[in-house]
């Protein structure tokens, strides 16, 4: 009779047991769907899986930190910085000597620059290759012909001069595009207006 009653509680304790695993089971699945595969729940001896409950025998443990998806950071691989942008103030105190794309570019979209010069005394003028430093044409009038010929060096009538022999020399070497760059404070007028009106009426083209 003792020995009955003992198998009967035996028996009530495992079924209370397989309930209780049962509900933990239960519980994983819906908390986390990848652990509930592969953890193992021990209890009295016992193995169980979710999955596997036909192989008593059979221990199956994984690390649920391995399959769980890996976080991204997103500061990694997800920036992408343009290859051409503005450089920032502070970029360009760092890298003074660098220099922009028109200063690369502009001594061969615009070679040939008129330099003139305006002294107390006289009128210098000169076209350069900005790619070579080469001097193409050069007319002043502290030249011998011009000065016992011309009744003043720095008049309006000495800077037509100057720039009739800018053109035509520069047409000699093959040159009939120039370009010239204000200075700094300086305009288009007065005898410097009268140079390059007297240039550009003689067939030269300037490029801005």
């Amino acid at each position: 009779m003792i020995i009955l009653l003992q198998t009967v509680q035996l028996e009530r304790d495992k079924t209370e047991d397989e309930e209780e695993e049962e509900e933990e089971r239960r519980k994983w699945r819906i908390a986390s769907p990848i652990s509930s595969v592969s953890l193992s729940v021990k209890r009295d001896g016992i193995t169980s899986l979710s999955w596997s409950s036909s192989l008593p025998n059979l221990k199956i443990s994984a690390n649920t930190s391995i399959l769980s998806a890996p976080t991204l950071n997103r500061n990694q691989g997800f920036v992408v910085q343009a290859a051409w942008t503005r450089r920032s103030r502070s970029e360009a105190e760092k890298k003074p000597n660098r220099k922009s794309w028109k200063q690369k570019t502009d001594m061969y979209m615009r070679p040939f620059l008129l330099n003139v010069f305006f002294s107390k005394r006289f009128v210098h003028a000169k076209v350069m290759h900005r790619g070579t430093s080469k001097v193409v044409s050069v007319a002043t009038t502290n030249a011998r012909d011009l000065r016992n010929t011309l009744p003043s060096l720095i008049d309006n009538n000495a800077c037509k001069v100057i720039g009739t022999l800018i053109a035509e020399r520069s047409k000699e070497a093959d040159v009939f595009a120039m370009s010239y760059e204000l200075k700094k404070n300086e305009r288009v007028e007065g005898r410097l207006a009268i140079i390059l009106d007297t240039i550009q009426e003689s067939g030269i083209i300037f490029v801005p």
